[in-house]
This record gives C-alpha cells, sequence and structure tokens, in this order.
C-alpha cells in the first residue's frame, strides 16, 4: 500500500495500455493484470498495511509466541517496527498525496482550473472596478476613454490576451514590448524593429541612387498605420510611462509596469497629470475637480471633473452677432455663435443694387461692372463691384515693349509699339531662345535639331527640340518586391511598384496573402476563426492562426457523464475537454478493524507509475518514459483521533486510531531528583511508582542520578565553590584563605573568606589596614601623616613653608594649611616702600634728560638746515664746517628710548601689583 500511494506522485503522464509489473528490489509490491484490476500480494516491513495481512502473509510469529519464551520478544520488536513504519508511511503519504493531487490538477483537471479561473478573475474584476471607483462615481464624464483605460488594465492580467499582431504569438511578462502611441496596441519589440526597418525600405525602394537618404521616410503602426519617424524607432525597452527602462519583473504589478504614477500630460492637455500607476492603454479623463463658469460666463461657478470642465447653464446665450444688430438665442453654447438667421435689405459693395439678403453674410457683390472714370479721364474702370477706390489708370506711366528691352513714355490712349530688335525670349524648350523681332504674341514653337539622349540614356538621336524621344529598350530592373522585372519602355530608373498580386502563404496557413507583391513580411491574416469547447455551446472568435494556440472557452453547461467510481453521483463540474476530474467525494466506506467510515478522499481511481517493468541492457539504450496505470488504492490507515497519555503522564493527546498505544511525548522527564535541586533530563520514559515516590513531580528509580557537583549560590564576595557534591541544604562556611590589598595598595593581607563576607563596613575597614603611616600626597605636596585609611586623605597639614612679601623683602616660616587657606598674609613695610619710590624718581629722571637731549638734537637739525638755505659758497662751507663726533646717547637713542620706556612700564607695573 505504501508503494501505491508513493507511486502516484512518482511521475507525470497517463498510463498507456497493459502492464505486468516485476517484483521490484525496493518495497517487495506485486501487481498483475491490467489498469483497474487489483490482486492479493505480499508487502514486505517497508509497506505495512491492510493488505498485509492477507492470505499471503505467513501467521508464523504468532504461532512461534506460544511456543517458545523468546517469541514474545521478537512479538514486542515487531509492534515497535510496525508502529514506526506506521508512522514513517503516515508522513510519507500525506506527502504523496499533495503530490498526486497537485499532478492530478495541473495535467487532468480542467474543470478545477476553470473554477479556479472563474474566482481568480472575479476577485480581478473587483479589483479593476475599484480602481476606477474615483472616476465612475462622479457624473458628466467621459465613459467612452474609461472604458478604453479599463479594458487595456483587464486585458493585461489575462494570460494569453495580449497578441502581437506581427508574429501571431502571445505576449508574455518577461519579453520587451513596444506600444503604439496611437491605438495603444502592443508589440514584441524585435518584432516592431523588423515592421519599421521592411517598411522604410519598402516606401524607399523606388528610388534612385541620388535621392535615395535625402528624406526621413517614416513608417506606420501595422494596426492603426499612425505614422513615426525613422528616429522614432524603438532601440530599448520601457514601461508604459516611459520612466523606467528594462522594468523588472513583478507579480504583482501590471505586466511590463513600473509601479510608479503614471504623470502622462493628458490629451488634450488640461494642465494636470495621469493619477493611476503605470499602466497599458490610454490615460482615463482628467478627474481633478476645478471650479468654472458657463460657456456664457452668466452662471455661478461650480466645481467639475476637469474632463468635463465645460458644461451649458441652457440660458440664452445674448451675445451679439455679426451683423451688429440682433443677439444669439441660442442656448448657452461653446464656440463661436451660428451666422445671423435673419433677412433684411442690404446693399452691395459698390451701392448700386439691394436686395434681401441674410444678416450673416452683409458684405456681398453685384455683377455689374464699376464704370467709374479714371483719374486719365479716358477710360473707365473695368474691374466688377467691388470696395475703395479705383486706382490709377493701367495705361498710364512708363510701359515697355513686348520684348521688355525698351521703355516708352506715352499718353494712355496710345498702345506701346515694338522696339524692332530681337525677341530673345527663351523658349519652351528652356534651351534656345526667340530669333524674330519684337513682336506682340507667344513665341513660336522652337525648330532647332538637337542631339537628344533617350529618358534612359541608352540611345541617343538627332531631331526637333520641341519632340521627346522615348526609345524601344524595357527596364531589366527588378522592381520594389524584387520578384518581378520592370518591363516598362525607356525606364529613367524609378521604377513603379509591383502591381501583381502577392500570393504568398500568411502565417495562418490557411489563406494567401491579398495584397499588392511587396516585399518583406505580409500582413497578419484578417480572416477570423471560431474556438468551440467540448460541447459546442460555447465558442470564441479569434484571428485565423490562432485557433491552435487558444484555449478552448469557458463553458458553463454541465458535465453529464457518469461516474467512475463507487460513489452513485459525480460531482458537479462544467464541460470540460479529457477525462473527468478525479473524484473528491469523501470515500464512506467501513474499515475492517475499527469500524469507522473512511474520510479520505475516493482513491478508486488513482495513477500508480510502473517501475521495474523494464531492464536496459546496457548504457547505449534510452530509458523508457514512465508509464502509469489507473486502480483503485485500499483505504488509508483509520485517522480518528483517540486520548492517550503519555508515558511520562505530562500531557493526553489524540493519536490516530490505527496509531493507539504508549507513546513518548518527547518532552524533559523533569521530575525533581534526590538531592532536591535538579530534575531528571531523560526523554519522556515510563516510571514506576513506588510508597517513597508518589506524585507526578518525584523522580522514580528509571530516572537519572544526580552525579553533579554543588551549584549554589555562594555569599556576596565569596569566590569559592562549595566543596561537597550536590546536596540540600546550606553549604558550609568557606575557610580558605583570601589574598586582599590594603588601603594604600602596597602591601597584601591574607584573611580567612568568612570574616571578610560576614564583616560589616567598620570590620572591613580594620582588617584591611596593614598599620603604616598612609603614602599619599596632600594637594600641597606634602606627605599623609596618618596611618593607612580608606578614601581621601584629611587636608590638615601643619608642615612650616617660608612665604615673602610682595617685592621679597621680608620672609617668615608659617602653617602649611594655614598658607594655603589664606588666612595669613605678610604686608610691605615703610622700608620697602621708600625704595620703590626713589626707584620712581631715577627712572623720572632718566626720561627726563632723555626728553632734553631730543629737543637740543632737534634744534641743532634744524639750525644746521637753515644754514644751508643762506646759499654761502661751496668753499666757504667746507671752511665753515668742523667735524663734530656723535656720543653714544645721539648714535644709540632710537633704540635705547624704547627699551628704557619699556623697562619704566614693566616696574611700574610690578609695584602696583605688590601694593594691591
Amino acid at each position: 500500500m505504501e508503494a501505491s500511494w508513493r507511486q502516484v506522485a512518482g511521475g507525470r503522464g497517463r498510463a498507456r495500455g497493459r502492464a505486468t509489473a516485476a517484483p521490484s528490489s525496493g518495497n517487495g509490491i506485486h501487481l498483475r493484470g491490467a489498469g483497474g484490476g487489483r490482486e492479493k500480494g505480499s508487502v514486505g516491513a517497508a509497506g505495512p498495511g491492510p493488505s498485509s495481512r492477507g492470505a499471503a502473509t505467513p501467521a508464523a510469529p504468532g504461532s512461534s509466541a506460544r511456543r517458545s519464551p523468546a517469541g514474545s520478544e521478537a512479538l514486542q520488536t515487531s509492534v515497535a517496527c510496525e508502529l514506526m513504519s506506521q508512522r514513517k508511511f503516515e508522513e510519507i503519504k500525506k506527502a504523496n498525496q499533495a503530490a498526486a493531487k497537485k499532478l492530478v490538477e495541473e495535467h487532468f483537471s480542467s474543470s478545477s482550473e476553470e473554477e479556479g479561473d472563474e474566482d481568480f478573475e472575479g476577485k480581478r474584476g473587483k479589483i479593476v472596478a475599484n480602481t476606477f471607483t474615483s472616476y465612475t462615481t462622479q457624473t458628466d464624464g467621459d465613459m467612452h476613454e474609461l472604458e478604453r483605460t479599463r479594458q487595456y488594465v483587464h486585458e493585461a492580467f489575462q494570460a494569453g490576451a495580449m497578441t502581437c499582431l506581427i508574429c501571431i504569438a502571445s505576449v508574455k511578462r518577461n519579453q520587451a514590448v513596444w506600444s503604439c502611441s496611437g491605438c495603444f496596441c502592443i508589440f514584441h519589440m524585435p518584432c516592431i524593429q523588423k515592421w519599421a526597418k521592411d517598411s522604410q525600405f519598402l516606401v524607399s525602394s523606388p528610388l534612385t541612387d541620388d535621392d535615395f537618404g535625402k528624406r526621413d521616410y517614416p513608417w506606420p503602426c501595422p494596426k492603426c498605420r499612425f505614422e513615426y519617424k525613422r528616429s522614432d524607432t524603438p532601440s530599448r525597452y520601457y514601461c508604459y510611462c516611459g520612466k523606467v527602462e528594462d522594468p523588472p519583473l513583478d507579480p504583482w504589478l501590471v505586466p511590463h509596469s513600473c509601479g510608479q504614477v503614471c504623470e502622462r500630460e493628458f490629451k488634450p492637455p488640461c494642465g494636470h497629470k495621469c493619477l493611476l500607476l503605470c499602466h497599458p492603454g490610454p490615460c482615463p479623463p482628467c478627474p481633478k475637480m476645478v471650479t468654472t463658469t458657463c460657456y456664457c460666463k452668466k452662471a455661478k461657478p461650480i466645481p467639475r471633473r476637469c474632463s468635463t470642465k465645460e458644461w451649458s447653464c441652457q440660458l440664452p446665450c445674448g451675445r451679439k452677432l455679426l451683423c451688429g444688430q440682433h443677439k444669439c438665442e441660442n442656448p448657452c453654447h461653446a464656440g463661436n455663435c451660428l451666422p445671423c438667421p435673419r433677412v433684411s435689405r442690404q446693399k452691395c459693395v459698390c451701392g448700386k443694387q439691394v436686395a434681401e439678403r441674410s444678416c450673416a453674410s452683409p458684405l456681398w457683390h453685384c455683377d455689374q461692372v464699376c464704370g467709374k472714370t479714371l483719374p486719365c479721364g479716358n477710360h473707365t474702370c473695368e474691374q466688377v463691384c467691388h470696395v475703395g477706390a479705383c486706382g490709377e489708370c493701367p495705361r498710364s506711366g512708363k510701359r515697355f515693349c513686348p520684348c521688355q528691352k525698351s521703355k516708352f513714355s506715352l499718353p494712355c490712349t496710345e498702345d506701346v509699339p515694338t522696339c524692332g530688335d530681337s525677341c530673345d525670349k527663351v523658349l519652351e524648350c528652356g534651351i534656345h531662345r526667340c530669333s524674330q523681332r519684337c513682336h506682340r504674341g507667344p513665341c513660336e514653337t522652337c525648330r532647332q535639331e538637337v542631339e537628344k539622349h533617350c529618358r534612359c540614356g541608352k540611345h541617343t538621336k538627332r531631331m526637333p527640340c520641341h519632340k521627346p524621344y522615348l526609345c524601344e529598350t524595357k527596364c531589366v530592373k527588378m522592381r520594389d518586391c524584387q520578384k518581378h522585372q520592370c518591363r516598362r519602355k525607356c525606364c529613367p530608373g524609378n521604377c513603379p511598384p509591383c502591381d501583381q498580386n502577392c500570393g504568398r502563404t500568411l502565417g495562418c496557413r490557411n489563406h494567401k496573402c491579398p495584397s499588392v507583391c511587396h516585399r518583406g513580411s505580409c500582413y497578419p491574416c484578417p480572416e477570423t476563426v471560431d474556438v468551440k469547447c467540448n460541447c459546442g455551446n460555447t465558442k470564441v472568435t479569434v484571428p485565423c492562426g490562432r485557433e491552435r494556440t487558444t484555449r478552448p472557452p469557458k463553458c458553463k453547461e454541465q458535465c453529464s457523464r457518469p461516474p467512475t467510481c463507487h460513489h452513485t453521483s459525480q460531482e458537479k463540474h462544467r464541460c470540460h475537454f479529457g477525462s473527468c476530474p478525479p473524484c473528491h467525494q469523501p470515500c464512506q466506506k467501513v474499515l475492517e478493524k475499527c469500524g469507522h467510515l473512511c474520510p479520505a478522499p475516493c482513491h478508486d481511481q488513482a495513477l500508480i507509475k510502473q517501475i521495474g517493468r523494464h531492464q536496459p541492457t546496457g548504457p547505449w539504450e534510452q530509458p523508457l518514459e514512465p508509464e502509469f496505470i489507473q486502480t483503485a488504492l485500499p483505504c488509508p490507515p483509520c485517522q480518528v483521533p483517540i486520548p492517550i497519555e503519555c508515558l511520562g503522564k505530562h500531557e493526553v493527546s489524540p493519536l490516530p486510531c490505527h496509531a493507539v498505544g504508549p507513546y513518548s511525548c518527547k518532552r524533559v522527564c523533569g521530575r525533581t531528583l534526590g538531592c532536591q535541586n535538579h530534575t531528571c533530563m531523560k526523554e519522556c520514559h515510563k516510571v514506576t511508582e513506588i510508597d517513597t515516590c508518589v506524585g507526578k513531580n518525584k523522580a522514580g528509580p528509571e530516572c537519572l542520578q544526580c552525579e553533579e557537583g554543588c551549584s549554589k549560590s555562594r555569599p556576596l564576595g565569596c569566590p569559592h565553590p562549595c566543596v561537597l557534591p550536590c546536596h540540600p541544604g546550606e553549604c558550609p562556611p568557606c575557610v580558605q584563605m583570601l589574598r586582599i590589598k590594603c588601603h594604600c595598595k602596597i602591601t597584601s593581607l591574607y584573611v580567612e573568606c568568612r570574616k571578610i563576607t560576614t564583616a560589616d563596613v567598620n570590620e572591613k575597614n580594620l582588617l584591611s589596614c596593614c598599620k603604616n603611616q598612609c603614602p599619599k600626597e596632600l594637594p600641597c605636596g606634602h606627605r599623609c601623616k596618618e596611618m593607612c585609611h580608606p578614601g581621601e586623605c584629611p587636608f590638615n597639614c601643619n608642615q612650616k613653608v617660608k612665604l615673602r612679601c610682595p617685592c621679597k623683602r621680608i620672609k617668615k616660616e608659617l602653617q602649611c594649611n594655614k598658607v594655603r587657606e589664606n588666612q595669613i598674609s605678610i604686608e610691605c613695610d615703610t622700608t620697602c616702600k621708600e625704595m620703590r619710590r626713589k626707584a620712581s624718581e631715577i627712572k623720572e629722571a632718566e626720561a627726563k634728560a632723555a626728553l632734553e637731549e631730543e629737543k637740543r638734537r632737534q634744534q641743532a637739525e634744524l639750525e644746521a638746515f637753515e644754514n644751508r638755505l643762506k646759499g654761502r659758497r661751496k668753499k666757504n662751507r667746507k671752511k665753515d664746517e668742523v667735524a663734530v663726533e656723535l656720543t653714544l646717547w645721539q648714535k644709540y637713542r632710537y633704540y635705547l628710548l624704547p627699551a628704557c620706556t619699556l623697562v619704566v612700564l614693566v616696574f611700574a607695573w610690578y609695584i602696583v601689583h605688590d601694593e594691591a
């Protein structure tokens, strides 16, 4: 049975023909007969089940258990193996059932797919409807454009709905596409690129080599014939809104969409942008609300949709018409008013006639000649009824002769004579000139003989200039179809397009191309074909050629085939192709062992993969495809839940009916051991209850024995573990010695651990004292005089220090703590002040002497300058000059003065601060 359920999910395909399974080495199952038959077989240890207890199963274990004491052990072992195998069988069976269900649904169930598609389409329709709710809830909207957008979005979600009209193939999610901006039809990127290239070649092929490449020939859309420039040929794959190149494939977005807001400009532009996410097809009408007034501006502004912001209040327009006499009586309307419908008597432009005419055309012309006398007085105006002045006489002023070589000033009553010179006008041939004298009227035809080339340029002939020359040579160039020759006489090279019928077989393989012979691919077949369901009641129309790849339409009629299983009626499902889907009704057969009803789905027609039917003779032989047979499987083991308590009495769990028996819940035992500190860590097991072991929380003889050391927490500060094994009650006090540092961190002390852990703060300070002087320094720089102590040193230094007055003359010895607290200070006496006064007087005298010396120097320089201005002769000046040697002060006064000033200022500052 296990092998049968495993074979259900072993392959993918239908059973073909009859097969006989040879004994396999893996699971020991034997099947004989054809498709639906089932015989009794033998199943080994790998597949226990109902069939394993048939006629072929030996009954030796039971009999041997009664004859031998070793039989009981063998029986227990077999029961344990059977329970394990049944548990494994249940796990494998569930996996195989899921795989078989998936296989059948994918390959053999058409109606279930259709029902799933219906549900999915219903949800998808609700999503699309909710998307356009904000558009449909408002009135006065353009529903035509909205329906087009909804249709494109709906088709984008349907598999196979979008078809490339060039290759007649479905457009898939992961393919690069291009969308036409005119009809929004979607094409494959390679298809539209080839189409554009072929279209440009067909248009430019009739041109000569000189004209080729001078014009940018357009190419049309395959569907709407909207023309694009050559530069508009798509080269890259973009999303619908054009923001993202190569948009990634996302199953939660519209195919070929980037998922961002569209933001394309509306057509016609209104200043707003599309608010939908990137979508196919045209953008819906603008949903923005704007405040606008009616056409005639009489009504109050009201809020309306931007797409329908223009509205009429239905009141009379009232605008003055073009006639200037009447007003428009039509209801409020857009654009210019209609012409005035009334009739009135109106004069013509020249004012000679009066007629009844429509007010819409007040200006009209009669058929009479003006006849007014021109300013020359000799002629009259020959214009028909006109507006304004008649103008000057056309014969007045200077006039040319017929050949335009001579100019004459004649009265308007005389005609211009001929000048007598040669005419010399260019004739119609454009080469020669007229040889007659100046004459009136047209020139004669050119009669000169010239050597002319024919139109194709292959022959020459001498003949009159005005006659054309066409030879009889036929053109042998290929036309644009590249199949037929031109065959036109004297062709200049611009061969016309081919006018024969194409006749090639189209992509549908059913019809031929009706177009004119052309180059490149033919247009898609314009015919349509009906694809029908199995019963023929439902059909769908598709382009010719698509009927091979188009899925049949979904038919709503019920399938009327009889059931093939043991049930009296078949599940209702719709019309479909192929065999009916497997029956999913509950089996409801009575099980033999327990009497419960089988709740599994119907398994009368299960597909089983045949294995071991053919052994390859060598590596050169190709393996055959697996074959499946349809057969009825036995009912699976009973799964009715029955509450059973586990061995350790931790929980009561429902077990399947076929696996009822003592079991382990796989939890930790958790019973308290004899040490009262730990619990049993064995997996849930059977515990024998004795007098000393009463209750679910006490360990039994089957539980573990505690072999760990004591792990109880020690007193605060004790780092030593308990030396006893795991025990109940309190641990003994610790007697080990601890090595600690004294308060000054210099001496190591050894103290018993229990004294440290049980002492208070004062006792701990005494135990940590080394009885030596504290080595720490006070802030003043002196050593602490106290014994080894905790915390900061007391600041009471009594050591003697020297203190001086501000001028450094008087000094005394005082206590350090009083000096640091600024309690004592030494002031200068009268002697110090007298010394500072004398020093300041000396500095003032030096400064005064320097000032007088500077004045004398300046006076000497002034006198020397005045002597130079008196104009003495050079010789006398030399005699009068006396060499004067400069003093040391005069040489270096410019350097000494600033230095002296700086010294005086520093000394004065020092004195001032000492006094303060």
